[in-house]
């Protein structure tokens, strides 16, 4: 409890001023309210028992101006609160915002989202009412008690000291119960932002929702969550009514106590009766006091949860700081250099290892590579998202950690796969690459990206509002949007991750002219896994399980028949057309273990029976554990997550991720079983796909190839120890016979 009552005085110190005139006002509205009580033996034994009829007027006059000034003091005092308490969260809100925008990338992607804005929703509606209510009541409850104390000394100090010797063991129930209802404050404010966690994930989750019909799981997934919050709720308001409880009925007791003594002590001549019912109302006015204090309780104890994970977020450090934040770094001028870079997410395995190479100014180079070679992590590096473990990233022989973040970026522009577009106008979208920018600057940039012409047709022009995460534009336009935002910066260094892979073939080439362009006398680095777009680099550097196995132009790596080689047979021998159509050679068949025995004949037969498929981001093609899918694919363009769930298991592991040229679902051209892993698309994709049955039509009319074909499936039997009457659904299995 003290350390919430240290943050709650470090919140308000900006604001002593207004916290001495809201104290000024809590002295006034108790010197009436003990004043008030005090006031009875005067009335009782003074004027009313001595028949004093000017000290009676004198007295109810008296009286009636501290009512009303007690009253002006009263409504001041409400209004300080309410504009302390609203000034105390906002300063809060700023510091917050402030704070999350030093962190690191490393802080976001451990954090979900769902739990930092329940920072600034929960935990900070409990520290306002802490501000409003707590502080206010808990400085009435002192000084309320240290003030009634002295007055109940001076009517009758035998009573008095009875009744403060007892004020200690009021709070041994507090004391006990209190640390036990802070942890389950803290516990119910990390279950409600575990909700709040899931509900967002719920909402961008909608259209896999409604597609495949998971409104029931989802629901009863949340409804166990909510029962988890339900027991942490129902523990905490337990424990803290219970804190809050516990001293008022003691105080109870006293009170019933010590007017019996008092009681006979009046009948006993010993004490007159103004000074007793004085000395009772002075004693209900502690008793008011004391509950006071008790009542606030609750809501410190609430607010402890907030003002502990706040106050965790604060402390939060950035991963990359900047050691020398006023020092810039010099403007690229002769290159980009890697030395000897060693990098681990998460300090277990290196996702790049020993990395060295340099980029010359002005060169245009990519870096490609299988899914999680390191590629991304790179870009991450270079960016200043993350610093090495070992070696160094320079510029023109400065290491980057010897200047700003800021000038480093300042020299940047980044376009991602899925460009962010705020929720604002199209013109505020791409000045937020250069925020002094002017109107002509915004067009300009506007144009070199091609888009001017479609937001001059736009309802408003460069006024109109995108929607959230520029809903309201195509994906295309999004992206035109964001290179327009990269342009208006006039950078350096152009960087692309995987900037076009998300758009159809028609857009995507499109952009990519315009890239061509704009990159022209900048140096471009790009991340990439569809080769056809670096074939006109000055240097492609191929990565492998985070080391650089190779580096060179498009021909030289081809002439070298290495992996570079291998990913651009993969992917050479799919075509896609701008209107969005696949197709596949023969030779590219050829390279399916499945097929590859096949002969030229065969796999030309086999060409004309694929079939283009478009599937949006986000769809599962194959579930695991299906049992109709008869179709294998191959990926003409866009990436695929594969993943498993273990038996017992209800959490899915991410087995691996594969993209244009890779091929999965062999399995449902040879027999009716269960499929063994969950195929869910990351991006928009192109699948060509063949079925089971118009495969096994063509082999069954053509002994010569079922022949072949009956070759290639024992001999994949074998290696998997399966019966040769399991690899073929019962109506073609008369083929063989």
């Amino acid at each position: 409890m003290f350390f919430v009552v240290r943050q709650l005085y470090d919140y308000l110190r900006p604001y002593k001023g207004q916290v001495f005139l809201l104290l000024l006002g809590i002295l006034i509205d108790l010197a009436f309210t003990v004043g008030l009580a005090s006031s009875m033996e005067y009335l009782i034994d003074d004027a009313i028992g001595a028949h004093d009829t000017e000290l009676l007027w004198q007295l109810l006059i008296g009286l009636t101006i501290a009512v009303l000034v007690a009253a002006v003091a009263a409504v001041a005092r409400d209004y300080l609160y309410a504009k302390l308490g609203t000034a105390v969260v906002n300063d809060l809100r700023l510091r917050l915002f402030e704070h999350l925008q030093q962190l690191s990338a490393n802080f976001y992607a451990k954090t979900k989202v769902g739990d930092i804005v329940a920072r600034f929703a929960t935990d900070l509606a409990a520290v306002q009412n802490a501000v409003v209510l707590a502080i206010p009541e808990t400085l009435i409850g002192v000084l309320g008690v240290a003030l009634s104390a002295v007055l109940l000394f001076r009517l009758e100090w035998q009573l008095a000291l009875i009744t403060v010797m007892a004020l200690p063991v009021l709070t041994i129930g507090p004391r006990i119960l209190g640390p036990r209802a802070e942890r389950a404050s803290l516990a119910l404010r990390q279950e409600e932002a575990a909700v709040v966690s899931a509900v967002q994930e719920n909402i961008g989750a909608q259209p896999v929702v409604k597609a495949f019909g998971l409104q029931r799981s989802e629901v009863a997934g949340f409804s166990t969550r909510l029962e988890g919050t339900f027991d942490a709720g129902l523990r905490f308001n337990i424990l803290s009514y219970l804190v809050e409880r516990t001293p008022n009925v003691s105080f109870m007791l006293l009170h019933v106590v010590v007017l019996g003594i008092g009681v006979f002590k009046t009948f006993e001549g010993q004490l007159e009766v103004g000074q007793l019912v004085t000395f009772n109302a002075l004693t209900v006015t502690l008793s008011a006091y004391v509950t006071s204090l008790t009542r606030v309780s609750p809501v410190l104890l609430q607010a402890s949860g907030g003002v502990h994970r706040i106050a965790e977020l604060l402390d939060e450090q950035p991963q990359v700081p900047d050691l020398v934040p006023d020092t810039p770094l010099p403007r690229l001028a002769r290159e980009i250099r890697f030395r000897s870079v060693t990098f681990s997410y998460t300090g277990e395995n290196n996702n790049l290892e020993d990395l060295s190479f340099a980029i010359e100014a002005g060169q245009t180079v990519a870096f490609v590579g299988s899914s999680g070679s390191g590629k991304s992590t790179v870009l991450g590096l270079l960016t200043r998202f993350y610093d090495p473990d070992l070696g160094s990233i320079q510029i023109d022989g400065r290491d980057l950690r010897e200047g700003s973040q800021a000038s480093l970026r300042e020299q940047m522009a980044v376009v991602f796969q899925d460009s962010f577009l705020f929720n604002t106008t199209v013109a505020d979208n791409i000045r937020m690459g250069r925020p002094e920018a002017t109107q002509a600057e915004v067009e300009a940039a506007a144009k070199a990206a091609e888009i001017h012409d479609l937001i001059l047709r736009m309802p408003n022009g460069y006024q109109t509002v995108v929607g959230e995460r520029g809903s309201r534009l195509s994906g295309g336009q999004r992206q035109r949007v964001a290179i327009a935002r990269a342009i208006i910066r006039d950078p350096r260094i152009l960087v692309l991750d995987e900037a076009t892979s998300a758009l159809d073939p028609g857009t995507e080439a499109a952009i990519g002219q315009t890239l061509k362009r704009i990159g022209k006398q900048r140096t471009v680095v790009e991340v990439t896994h569809r080769l056809s777009s670096v074939v006109e680099h000055d240097a492609i550097f191929v990565l492998d399980h985070g080391k650089m196995v190779e580096y060179g132009t498009h021909k030289q790596l081809l002439a070298r028949r290495g992996l570079y080689q291998k990913l651009w047979a993969k992917q050479s021998g799919v075509a896609v057309s701008e209107d969005g159509k696949a197709d596949v050679t023969p030779e590219r068949l050829k390279a399916v273990p499945i097929l590859s025995e096949l002969s030229t004949a065969m796999l030309e037969e086999l060409a004309k029976l694929f079939v283009s498929e478009r599937c949006p981001e986000s769809r599962m093609v194959i579930r695991q554990g299906d049992t109709m899918v008869e179709k294998f694919y191959i990926i003409a363009r866009g990436k695929v997550q594969v993943s498993k769930r273990d038996e017992g298991s209800s959490e899915e592991r991410k087995l691996s991720v594969l993209s244009d040229g890779d091929h999965f679902g062999e399995i449902a051209l040879l027999r009716d079983v269960p499929r063994t892993a969950t195929i869910r698309t990351l991006t928009p994709c192109i699948f060509l796909s063949l079925r089971r049955k118009q495969f096994l039509d063509i082999i069954s009319r053509d002994p010569g190839l079922l022949e072949q074909f009956r070759m290639v499936l024992e001999a994949r039997d074998d290696e998997r120890g399966d019966a040769p009457s399991n690899l073929l659904s019962r109506r073609h299995s008369r083929a063989y016979e």
